[in-house]
């Protein structure tokens, strides 16, 4: 670039922050945890976004990319919500402060979203789940599903419906590859 040139700012390069960091960016949502097993054994009936209250050496080891959902669940207690099993583990420079693996979280939603949550949760085969945990503009949120227990005969079903839709994406590609092939 020459001096004095005008560069517009988006093809400007970005300073500081974490360029190439290699995590998995989804929009502005830097993902740090997602709980596949749930879709499987779940039927999602409706997603939330939910803040979280953590401390700074769970912050700190989440940016680190460390966290497990797989056993996670959501309790309400006093019309309070709160994250059960999510295993974010010691920051491995914290010191005394270090956190507990595995203790309950707090989580930040609306008034009218825990009334709601909790009255579906009573519901016989309803619970509560959490999907994903991600950070969007520096804040730790949860993605939770409003979700029901799929029997074994309905997970056989979900799968046999994604092998299907796979086999008939690919004979489409394979038929658009012969046509575009004798053309």
């Amino acid at each position: 670039m020459s001096k004095g040139m005008y560069v517009p700012k988006e093809s400007q390069p970005k300073q500081g922050g974490q360029a190439g960091s290699g995590k998995v960016k989804d929009g502005k949502r830097k993902i740090v945890a997602q709980n596949k097993k749930a879709r499987h054994d779940y039927a999602i009936i409706d997603t939330y976004e939910a803040g979280l209250v953590l401390t700074g050496t769970e912050v700190k080891s989440l940016r680190q990319g460390r966290a497990s959902l797989s056993d996670g669940f959501v309790q309400i207690d006093g019309n309070e919500a709160w994250l059960h099993n999510a295993h974010i583990p010691e920051y491995s420079q914290g010191s005394w402060t270090n956190h507990s693996a595995r203790r309950k979280r707090k989580l930040l939603l609306h008034r009218e979203e825990i009334d709601k949550l909790a009255s579906k949760s009573e519901e016989t085969g309803h619970t509560i789940v959490p999907l994903v945990l991600y950070f969007k503009d520096g804040r730790a949120k949860a993605e939770i599903a409003l979700a029901r227990g799929k029997k074994e005969w309905d997970k056989r079903q979900t799968l046999r419906e994604k092998q299907d839709r796979r086999e008939s994406d690919r004979a489409i590609a394979a038929a658009k590859r012969r046509e575009r092939g004798s053309q």
